[in-house]
């Protein structure tokens, strides 16, 4: 049973060895059968046991000084030294602007974490089962579409580079128009990205040239 063919990609007005092809893109809502797929997010085991190790010494050592302190014994001396110099610097100090850059670059950063998913080489494939989850790692995914580009008659090389929105395809053909090969690459990868299941399948863009001249 022969494979069905999928339709052509209508020709853009664009250049002749650039195009952004309008393939048919099911899915893209990023709903299946089995409901939303949504990111995959990371864990952070590392950045969370640094954090919690930093939290649990700091917060272990003041409670110990504070017990301390309040059972008649001196504080630390690091504590009344550190206490002593900042009594004596002023606020646009450098080294205390230079601090407080550096715990609002901290803190943003532990938010940044906190609040992306992460897990960028992960593409969410459309869900069919509500209890199932599954996700391409990106570098699959462009070697699949790779595969398909180097199958279209022409193609000498070809680069892709993929993204989570975007599928950028290069090309090198040493025969036939450049216009031909570029409506048969949109024709064949846009047709590959489809059979990928992604739950948001990326936008394409093709461009062909030809390789450079020896000598």
């Amino acid at each position: 049973m022969s494979e069905p063919v999928p339709p052509a990609a209508p020709v853009l007005d664009l250049d002749q060895s650039a195009s952004a092809a309008a393939y048919d893109r099911p899915g893209a809502t990023g709903e299946g059968d089995g409901g939303r797929a949504g990111r995959f997010w990371s864990v952070r085991r590392v950045p969370a046991a640094l954090l919690a190790l930093v939290v649990l010494g700091g917060a272990g050592v003041l409670l110990y000084d504070v017990a301390a302190v309040r059972a008649g014994r001196p504080g630390m001396q690091w504590r009344r030294v550190t206490a002593e110099r900042l009594a004596g610097w002023q606020v646009d100090n450098t080294w205390v602007m230079v601090a407080a850059s550096v715990a609002v670059l901290l803190g943003l950063v532990l938010l940044v974490l906190a609040l992306s998913p992460g897990l960028r080489r992960l593409l969410p494939m459309r869900r069919e089962t509500p209890s199932v989850r599954a996700a391409l790692d990106r570098q699959a995914a462009a070697l699949v579409l790779r595969d398909r580009a180097m199958e279209v008659s022409g193609v000498q090389s070809v680069r892709v580079r993929m993204r989570r929105r975007k599928v950028s395809v290069r090309a090198r053909s040493h025969f036939r128009e450049l216009d031909d090969v570029r409506r048969d690459l949109d024709t064949a990868v846009g047709f590959g990205i489809s059979e990928l299941g992604l739950a948001k399948p990326p936008s394409l863009a093709v461009h062909v040239g030809r390789p450079a001249k020896k000598g």
